[in-house]
């Protein structure tokens, strides 16, 4: 989504992508086998790759209820290959105008458990709609009465429940039942539903229609702007007209840099993917990562996440509402300063590390990969954040609310749903994007490119990181979405990581070290990538292990 060795006053310029060859054939790796075919659905009627993640997009947004949907955002990733045009569409979430920065508070001043989680408190206002329809119109070649086709069709058809639509449902079993409009959805008879069972979605295929005939005003205004805002209101949201009517997307350059030779284009604030993802690799350039044993490689990776995360913590949130130094952050004396506070030997404690400031004292998301015959490209990371996301939906709409109020910091230096801690910059405010983790991210240099991405909350990035990695050195595409992970995010001061991230003989080493090891009881991320040889515009594309998903090059 690298490093750049002689100097990084290009960070923020928007650099011109290499020459992508065209090839002849497209590839589609998504979450979801209806959402891949879908796209290439698209693509066979005219379509070219914008198009195609209009598509896939929507019907993800039918099928994976659990991960992304349009009461949600995300980021998109565009390359243009006839004119060089790299552009993300940020499709963010936004925190309604009532909303203020002590709401999920109490009178003493403490963080009310789940009120950022569960019900339409938890929800900001959605963003994928508008960006769909942005993509759609400026980007795209097809009407979206033909892109949001499929994802209709599939609303109105259904989907079958499989194994991992119980595991999330059970998950969240009792904030789906609290809304019986959520619950007449997603549950039977308000409980999981069987295998094979065939989950229907009359309201959001009519929400869909309205979207595809009237454009945005399909979901900001109109009938169904007002049946999202008079039935949130009734079940205690503070959304209002305004707040949609308002909702804008952006367009912002995306951060590039270098490492090795490659060059890396990821999302910019408000996600903290590119930043972070970049600080880690300018300070692995200078510590000769390939030189190293496999303990010692480990060893650094963790401490460079660590320090990164910190930064996060302390200095990221909306760049329209907080001064992000972007610049120095990923500056070559930064990273130098990072780099010499690493211990070769020793894991620094990140209590050690300087306190984040304050002025006050994943999975459950998707991504997709898109490259077309005509060289465009998409990466594309969404969410609704916490499985099944605020686990409410208004009466008549069948639209599924994120509740990614919860990305804000409720209070500063209280860890949020996945742990993570921040400060003032992303503190809640009217209007404000709240701060995000999904990296949707190119690599390439003249020989090679990867359109990459991942789900996974707080770890997205670290696996974007070690999806990089690979491909730096050379690894195919079913090589990189199927590596074992390990992460490690500040605080809690802990490498999380999964069952086959380390040998016995490294976990030894690295607790000999002073790591503190957590082995996951369960896999997470659900990676996709595409990857082309630039020379010859030959495709591969692989989706990982750990999901449902389709990879497909056609």
């Amino acid at each position: 989504m690298r490093l750049i060795s002689v100097c990084l006053t290009l960070i923020l310029v928007l650099v011109a992508p290499l020459h992508t060859a065209q090839a002849r054939q497209a590839a589609i790796s998504s979450a979801h086998p209806a959402a891949t075919d879908a796209g290439f659905e698209i693509l066979e009627q005219g379509g070219n790759a914008f198009d195609a993640a209009v598509a896939v997009s929507a019907v993800l947004a039918v099928v994976e209820p659990y991960s992304s949907g349009i009461g949600g955002g995300g980021f998109w990733l565009l390359y243009r290959n006839k004119d060089g045009k790299q552009i993300m569409i940020d499709g963010r979430e936004k925190a309604p105008y009532q909303s203020h920065r002590d709401m999920y508070l109490d009178s003493t001043g403490e963080v009310i458990p789940g009120l950022s989680v569960d019900g339409p408190l938890s929800a900001g206002i959605p963003g994928e709609p508008a960006a769909l329809v942005h993509i759609a119109e400026k980007y795209g070649k097809l009407s979206l009465h033909k892109t949001l086709a499929p994802a209709i069709r599939a609303a109105r058809n259904g989907f079958k429940v499989t194994p991992h639509y119980q595991r999330m449902a059970q998950f969240r079993l009792e904030a789906l039942r609290k809304s019986p409009a959520a619950a007449k959805i997603f549950l039977l008879n308000n409980e999981v539903p069987p295998l094979g069972y065939v989950i229907k979605q009359e309201d959001l295929a009519k929400t869909l229609e309205a979207m595809a005939k009237h454009g945005r005003a399909g979901f900001y205004e109109g009938e169904v702007a007002r049946r999202l805002v008079t039935e949130t209101r009734k079940a205690g949201g503070i959304w209002s007209m305004q707040d949609l009517a308002k909702y804008q997307i952006v367009e912002r350059k995306p951060l590039t840099g270098h490492y090795r030779g490659y060059q890396i284009t990821s999302a910019a604030p408000p996600s903290s993917g590119g930043i972070a993802l970049l600080e880690i690799l300018h300070q692995l350039e200078g510590l000769d990562l390939h030189e190293q044993n496999n303990l010692q490689r480990k060893h650094l990776i963790i401490e460079a996440m660590r320090r990164a995360y910190r930064d996060r913590a302390e200095y990221l949130g909306d760049p329209d509402f907080v001064k992000v130094p972007i610049k120095t952050l990923l500056s070559k004396q930064h990273a130098d300063q990072l780099r010499k506070s690493i211990d070769p030997e020793w894991a620094t404690p990140s209590s050690d590390l300087k306190p984040v400031a304050s002025k006050d004292s994943g999975f459950h998301t998707t991504h997709f990969s898109i490259i077309d015959k005509h060289g465009n490209r998409v990466a594309a990371t969404l969410s609704i954040n916490y499985p099944f996301g605020s686990c409410y939906v208004p009466p008549g709409t069948g639209v599924l609310l994120n509740d990614e109020m919860d990305d804000f910091s409720a209070k500063p230096g209280v860890p949020n749903a996945y742990g993570l801690v921040g400060a003032e910059a992303n503190a809640i405010a009217p209007g404000k994007r709240m701060l995000s983790s999904m990296s949707p991210t190119f690599v390439e240099n003249k020989q090679r490119l990867a359109v990459i991405g991942t789900p996974g909350g707080s770890r997205i990035i670290t696996m974007v990181l070690h999806g990089i990695l690979a491909f730096v050195d050379g690894k195919d595409a079913e090589t990189i979405v199927n590596l074992p992970r390990y992460h490690h995010q500040y605080l809690p001061d802990m490498v999380q990581h999964e069952v086959d991230a380390f040998s016995a003989e490294e976990k030894a080493g690295l607790e000999k070290r002073g790591h503190q090891l957590k082995q996951l009881d369960s896999t997470y991320g659900n990676m996709h990538i595409v990857i082309q040889d630039k020379k010859t515009g030959k495709l591969s594309a692989a989706g990982d292990k750990r999901g449902e998903g389709k990879a497909l090059v056609k």
